[in-house]
């Protein structure tokens, strides 16, 4: 059956964004999609002027553009002024469209990314970090609510104070879910596909030749771990891929529509980030009407079970929810900068957790062209405007030869680059400074177990840290797991990795392995430390604050272990009830078990969620917000949930 789709010539200029990304004095990078490489003129403007007070066109060599589909092309605006760009004030940009046929700024182009009355988005650059909101674990599905959109109400309540204004966004992993995607979702990529001509790709070691094959395949919608290969060294690779671990302590990861395709994860990202192509394939998605007028919700070319079909249209259900608030994540987006890396989500789960997953996964040809698609996706949409310095020419060839040439040479040559790669960390020249820690692909892997956890951090990337802490007094520090986390969740872990089941559990928590877990404590403990940690983590869908001291040291630093998980998504709320009370027990502050742990030279004290006698833990969707005064402390740690509550963690009595 052919795809519903749209005529391409309904399709808007922008697909996705502007969204900010670097912004400093000497940077402003806007990232955005589009149906056609755009001829584009930037203008600044000091608040409420018709004059711009810089203007600068982006064509041609000028503009950095990548087609990656007939109807699809990645746009990178990178400027770099003369003179540094004022700061604590109001500044508002347009984005001009040149053509044959006159100019069209945003207010034409993107009317939904203006709040009322404004005739431009607006954008500040602090001076200080000092302001900031972060969060993770955005799954379209999840049947809560999602919390992204209340930034947008944030901003809008904020617009015309500089000071009021968060100075960024940081999303820390799991921007989305490529290994846990709903039917619906999966039904709206491949419109999307089929819309925006995304390249097809072939592939060796699957049971399926092409994206095509693979479309048409009676395993595409939720049975996809059966296009596998069925071989007694795969079966390993089966289950990661595909959820045949149970997960009988934590969730289980549901990984049946697992995206395998670059286009269908570029797509992904489209249907994440922006509500302009939701009209567009919306009625594919909705599904058919049988003759007595009952939803069908059978994909093109798919026969669902009743099982099947009953999980579509849940899953139905929540896409709608979280489809209504993309109007209000894109106008965000277009307001404040948003710094991101990648957790495992972003690729697949428990990507690299231990070296035998890492043999298993990179030694076969189909589920290595899986992970290098997904990051491929990431470096389009989420690495590279973190830090576009980053990228060393070698890399940029091998991207711009795939995609202009498309083809699996290429892309197998860009995925090697990519898995190579060694910089997706960064840092950004704040005050006090931002360092954003890559915990996924520079591992300390164990060298005498294959089924071990491995370091989240190799000795190299801890000592390259250890460098880019020195000489400051302050640090806002992005670890995407918590280095401090729920003891009593980290004990059992433990205790499935001695026998052998860490990816049973997502033994992922930086006491897991030895090496790793010393050195990183060891870094806290230096002399020449900054006096200020404030570390900033997400992964684990429950929210929770720690301060921490070290003992018997008369400088200790401060460290503030700060979680906010997730944006949409959340823990089993009956189980993490218990484990918080047990915690709370087994693991208090008091208590002489942490002798045994390594924390034994530390103080770790829990906040307590709105001053609750009962709670450490908070298992809502929302987002996090810190505001740091000007030594570098916390001095108001808050979650802004979904439905509008606002959760405080003040300071331990």
């Amino acid at each position: 059956m052919a795809l519903d789709i749209s005529e391409p010539e309904s399709l808007a200029p922008i697909l996705a964004g502007p969204i900010l990304r670097r912004l400093t004095p000497r940077r402003l990078v806007i990232w955005l999609a589009s149906s056609e490489p755009l001829d584009l003129r930037l203008c600044l403007y000091d608040r409420g002027s018709q004059t711009p007070f810089l203007t600068r066109e982006f064509q041609g060599q000028q503009l950095q553009h990548l087609r990656i589909g007939e109807r699809a092309f990645v746009q990178l605006i990178d400027l770099r002024p003369e003179q540094p760009l004022p700061v604590d004030r109001i500044l508002e940009y347009d984005l001009f469209q040149l053509g044959a046929q006159g100019e069209r700024g945003l207010r034409e182009l993107l009317p939904g990314v203006l709040y009322e009355g404004e005739q431009r988005p607006s954008l500040v650059i602090r001076s200080r970090l000092d302001d900031l909101v972060h969060g993770s674990c955005r799954k379209p599905h999840h049947p809560g609510p999602d919390a992204l959109p209340r930034l947008d109400r944030l901003i809008e309540a904020t617009r015309a104070d500089p000071a009021g204004r968060p100075a960024m966004l940081i999303m820390s992993g799991d921007q989305i879910y490529a290994d846990d995607v709903a039917g619906p979702m999966l039904v709206a990529i491949h419109q999307v596909i089929r819309l925006l001509g995304l390249y097809p790709e072939q592939w060796r070691g699957a049971t399926v030749a092409d994206s095509e094959a693979l479309l048409s395949s009676p395993y595409c919608y939720y049975q996809r771990e059966e296009l596998l290969p069925r071989t007694h060294s795969n079966q390993m690779l089966r289950d990661r891929f595909f959820g045949g671990a149970k997960k009988p302590i934590f969730t289980t990861a549901s990984a049946h529509n697992h995206l395998i395709t670059l286009a269908e994860v570029e797509a992904m990202y489209l249907l994440t980030w922006s509500p302009v192509l939701w009209p567009l394939v919306w009625d594919a998605v909705e599904g058919k009407i049988d003759v007595n007028g009952r939803p069908m919700y059978q994909p093109p070319g798919a026969t669902l079970s009743a099982r099947q079909a009953t999980r579509y249209a849940e899953e139905l259900a929540a896409l709608i929810g979280f489809r209504q608030g993309m109007d209000a994540v894109q106008r965000a987006f277009a307001h404040l900068p948003v710094y991101m890396i990648f957790d495992d989500h972003d690729i697949t789960d428990d990507w690299n957790l231990t070296r035998g997953w890492e043999e298993t996964a990179y030694g076969h040809p189909f589920s290595r062209r899986i992970i290098g698609n997904a990051l491929i996706g990431y470096w389009l949409f989420q690495g590279w405007g973190n830090d576009p310095d980053r990228f060393d020419i070698a890399l940029l060839d091998s991207v711009r030869r795939f995609f202009a040439q498309p083809v699996s040479e290429h892309q197998d040559a860009l995925i090697e680059r990519l898995l190579d790669f060694e910089c997706w960390h960064y840092s950004v020249p704040t005050q006090p400074k931002l360092v954003v820690l890559d915990t996924r692909t520079d591992r300390w892997r164990s060298e005498t177990s294959l089924a071990r956890p491995s370091g989240l951090m190799d000795w190299e990337g801890l000592s390259e840290l250890q460098q880019m802490l020195m000489h400051e007094d302050a640090v806002v520090m992005v670890s995407p797991a918590p280095i401090f986390g729920v003891k009593l969740i980290e004990t059992l872990q433990r205790l499935f990795t001695f026998f052998g089941y860490a990816l049973m559990v997502d033994a992922e928590n930086w006491m897991a392995h030895p090496g790793s877990a010393n050195v990183i404590l060891n870094i806290f403990r230096h002399r020449r430390t900054p006096r200020h940690f404030v570390i900033l983590s997400g992964d684990v869908h429950y929210s929770f604050v720690y301060d921490v001291k070290i003992r018997f040291r008369d400088n200790s630093p401060e460290i503030w272990q700060i979680t906010a998980s997730g944006f949409k998504n959340e823990f089993p709320h009956s189980l993490l009830r218990w484990l918080d009370l047990l915690n709370r027990w087994l693991f208090g502050t008091r208590s002489p078990l942490n002798w045994f742990t390594k924390r034994r030279r530390m103080k770790i004290r829990a906040r307590r969620p709105n001053a609750s006698r009962r709670w450490r833990l908070v298992n809502r969707s929302a987002l996090g917000r810190v505001q740091i005064d000007a030594s570098g402390v916390p001095v108001a740690i808050s979650l802004l949930t979904a439905d509008g509550d606002q959760i405080h963690f003040p300071e331990p009595p």
